[in-house]
């Protein structure tokens, strides 16, 4: 099944790949997808059930990292991988099943632990929006106020706000994502021996509560040679501070 893309940077250059968060989506990185491109042949995922990609019945994570190892195996060579949130969670399943295709990880707040930060608020405020009698963004954003007071927030849910010659529509299958809410909120149970022993970065905000000193100890497990760098933001760290994200993603990269 194949995923929707936004690409830049010329073929020959080393490649990145980059997986978005939960109701996130390629659009979200175009700043960032720009910024690299003069130096890595950049390639930003839609994930199932979100921008331009297919909708299907699930989103476990080792379902979702078979799809993101197919895209890279297409591109005939490993890859430096970078994940946000849930997308961190994909990179690292496939870091830790299929090593051989990600020569460097960079996880963006997130640890490979359960969480309880659901998102299903957020899910039905969105499924109550009415689209057939929406009439712009503004009053869908006047909608979701009351459930999402942070402006902020409310505009990352919007970009998934499409409007075509039928009216309005959501691009995520917020229907699928609900159900498997629990799916998303966990990580996969790998065997002790599962580890990824390449170079890592886990990226965090310092503004976050997502990954706390305590989950240092669960990372070194699975990845003990990752390294961790804070950077002034919350949890959506590369829009956030997107020139401190890039700033150390690139020395990261070399």
């Amino acid at each position: 099944m194949p995923l929707a893309r936004l690409e830049a940077g010329d073929p020959g250059l080393p490649p990145v790949v980059i997986l978005h968060g939960l109701l996130g989506s390629s659009r979200n990185w175009g700043g960032v997808v720009r910024a690299l491109a003069p130096r890595h042949r950049v390639l930003a995922l839609d994930l199932p059930n979100h921008g331009a990609s297919p909708w299907v019945e699930r989103m476990d994570y080792p379902f979702q990292a078979r799809l993101v190892a197919d895209e890279i195996s297409a591109l005939g060579q490993p890859v430096a991988l970078i994940g946000h949130s849930m997308g961190g969670k994909v990179a690292m399943s496939l870091a830790l099943t299929r090593p051989e295709l990600v020569e460097r990880l960079v996880v963006v707040d997130i640890a490979p632990v359960r969480y309880s930060h659901t998102f299903a608020p957020y899910l039905r405020a969105m499924r109550a929006v009415p689209l057939a009698r929406l009439e712009g963004r503004e009053q869908a954003d006047a909608v979701l106020a009351p459930a999402i007071p942070d402006p902020a927030v409310r505009a990352l849910l919007l970009h998934n706000l499409e409007r075509s010659e039928a009216g309005f529509r959501w691009r995520p299958n917020l229907a699928v994502l609900l159900a498997e809410m629990d799916e998303i909120l966990d990580f996969p149970a790998f065997p002790p021996q599962a580890r990824y022993d390449r170079p890592a970065l886990f990226l965090t905000g310092r503004h976050s509560d997502y990954v706390g000193s305590e989950a240092d100890s669960v990372i070194r497990a699975r990845f003990p040679a990752a390294d961790r760098v804070e950077i002034a933001a919350g949890h959506w760290v590369h829009a956030e501070a997107p020139a401190d994200f890039v700033a150390a993603v690139e020395r990261f990269l070399g």
